[in-house]
């Protein structure tokens, strides 16, 4: 996904945030393979549908070749629901939530070799603690920034990188 768009849309949030957790320990190109699966098997990461997932649904999901059918995988996205929910509740939008972290700004980082990019931040281990202590699940640092620059809030993209020339 690699944007390094800012993403103010909740359900995209949303959708970004369960699609990184799907990925960890696999590679981006298995989720991305998978997109249009999950969005169909999470009628288009509709958190209030997804709360309300039971046992019914979780045995489809197990069966669904369309995504990735791991069981913690599945229930992460459903508790993720719940909590994503609760979020929204409290701050009015998840997107306020979210870009608290960031200060309401994309942290840009300017490198020359991917091989200097970070893979947490201190703003990444902060998110993932807040996420974790609201019921979030698959939701550790790495994870949180992996979506956060999905989410345009980092912004990596290397000094010759086309994105950057054409801004």
């Amino acid at each position: 996904m690699g944007r390094c768009v800012p993403l103010h849309d909740d359900r995209k949030l949303f959708e970004f945030l369960i699609l990184d957790g799907a990925q960890a320990g696999l590679s981006w190109r298995t989720i991305l393979y998978r997109r249009k699966g999950y969005r169909r098997a999470f009628h288009n990461f509709n958190a209030r549908r997804i709360a309300a997932f039971g046992a019914k649904n979780v045995a489809r999901l197990m069966k669904d070749p369309g995504i990735i059918r791991n069981r913690l995988k599945i229930f992460s996205a459903i508790q993720n629901a719940k909590a994503f929910l609760a979020v929204q509740k409290e701050f009015g939008t998840f997107d306020r939530y979210l870009w608290q972290f960031v200060k309401g700004k994309t942290i840009i980082h300017r490198v020359r070799s991917s091989k200097k990019l970070p893979v947490t931040t201190p703003e990444s281990d902060a998110m993932s603690r807040d996420l974790r202590r609201r019921g979030f699940n698959f939701v550790g640092s790495t994870i949180c920034y992996a979506f956060m620059q999905a989410a345009g809030m980092v912004d990596d993209h290397q000094s010759a990188c086309f994105r950057i020339r054409n801004r």
